[in-house]
């Protein structure tokens, strides 16, 4: 019997140094493995608190600092996924991703990730004392200020540090924009528009994560993921309030039209349709009811030709990077735009959607748009351009 017993113990020894990365000889699982389930199971009550509404609860959990910031937002879904955990004694710091739905626009979760701080309280249990955007990410709009919400026949606008009058305007001018879209576009789209109005230009810089330099003279930005099925969070309508108050009646309503015009168009737009193509065209809906000439709408590319300086081709993808000369991406702008002009004017607008359709269909840049040309406008690239330059001494010389 002795002899079993030793062995047995000798046993015990090496299946503790075998297991000794996942569990100790006590059966009690490490730090680290403790860490991430029990923040976990802090983090899932947490979700359901904001759910639920339930102030209580969610205090339970932590820091409430921003409970009441998202509170009228309408969400058919919170959660959040623990990816890591680094411990150190009684402190931790988590990292989560948080999956959330706009209830009646976002088809699928909408994923950012997201930096917990912890410590254990007196009854050494996890307890959340910080939320914030982790690393590089981007803020969340109810990580700003409080979240005003107010509901348009085709638009839900969210807005921090905003009066309910100028709410309601950027709700009228989303409602103008979808029907102007789907007139264009065709209506196999949502047909609806999420807007964030943030308090300031350095709110909208938050919400995109980039420096605020890149968005000083930008009024509005779009953003979802190219070529997204029809199960796919809402593309973001980010507006930059501070620029968007220098702009007329007209302007205003341009810039929502052509934002809307991305929202309708994601699901064919493709890492092979160039940015001429797509900001043009967005920049075509916008204009096209409004009765602006080019010379009106095309100051910058206007003032180039007329002193001589064509463009010698096409924009590319680099000529609209928000870091550029203001002036030099107003010309890329209205360059995309005149040649989508050219094509509805000389071939058709259905010709013109049609084209950007057979663009996107394309997995990759190289051969996309000359395809495209030859298969719906029956010319080459090479003429096009040339024939976009004599559009412009046309129109614009």
């Amino acid at each position: 019997m002795a002899g079993r017993r030793r062995a047995s113990k000798h046993g015990v020894v090496v299946l503790c140094l075998l297991l000794a990365s996942l569990v100790a000889c006590g059966g009690r699982p490490t730090a680290t493995g403790t860490a991430e389930a029990d923040v976990q199971h802090v983090l899932d009550r947490r979700a359901a608190a904001v759910l639920d509404r339930d102030k209580a609860a969610m205090a339970e959990t932590g820091t409430a600092s921003w409970f009441d910031n998202v509170s009228a937002v309408p969400l058919a879904s919170w959660s959040y996924k623990v990816t890591a955990v680094h411990r150190t004694g009684a402190t931790a710091t988590a990292d989560a991703e948080l999956r959330y739905q706009v209830r009646g626009y976002d088809q699928a979760p909408a994923t950012v990730a997201r930096t917990l701080d912890l410590s254990l309280d007196a009854a050494d249990q996890w307890y959340v004392v910080g939320e914030k955007p982790a690393g590089k990410a981007s803020q969340l709009l109810w990580d700003q200020g409080k979240v005003a919400v107010v509901r348009g026949r085709h638009s839900i606008v969210l807005g921090v540090g905003q009066s309910g009058e100028r709410l309601h305007s950027f709700a009228d001018l989303a409602d103008h924009a979808v029907p102007a879209v789907s007139d264009a576009w065709g209506t196999r789209w949502s047909r609806h528009v999420v807007v964030l109005v943030p308090k300031s230009l350095e709110g909208m810089a938050g919400l995109l994560g980039s420096p605020a330099s890149w968005y000083r003279g930008i009024a509005a930005v779009t953003t979802g993921e190219t070529g997204a099925p029809a199960q796919a969070p809402a593309d973001r309508i980010i507006v930059n309030p501070d620029a968007y108050g220098l702009l007329g009646t007209v302007g205003r309503q341009v810039v929502l039209t052509h934002e809307t015009t991305h929202v309708a168009t994601r699901a064919d737009t493709t890492a092979a349709t160039p940015l001429w193509l797509s900001e043009g065209y967005a920049d075509w809906v916008g204009y096209r009811d409004t009765g602006r000439t080019p010379a009106e709408a095309a100051p910058e590319l206007g003032e180039a030709v007329s002193a001589g300086r064509m463009p010698a081709a096409l924009p590319t993808d680099a000529d609209f990077g928000f870091d550029g000369s203001t002036s030099g991406l107003a010309v890329s702008y209205e360059s995309g735009w005149m040649a989508c002009r050219m094509i509805a004017d000389r071939w058709g607008e259905a010709k013109l959607g049609e084209f950007y359709r057979a663009v996107g269909t394309h997995k990759k840049r190289p051969g996309a748009v000359e395809e495209a040309m030859a298969q719906v406008l029956d010319t080459d690239l090479k003429t096009f351009t040339t024939d976009w330059q004599e559009y412009l001494r046309s129109q614009l010389g």
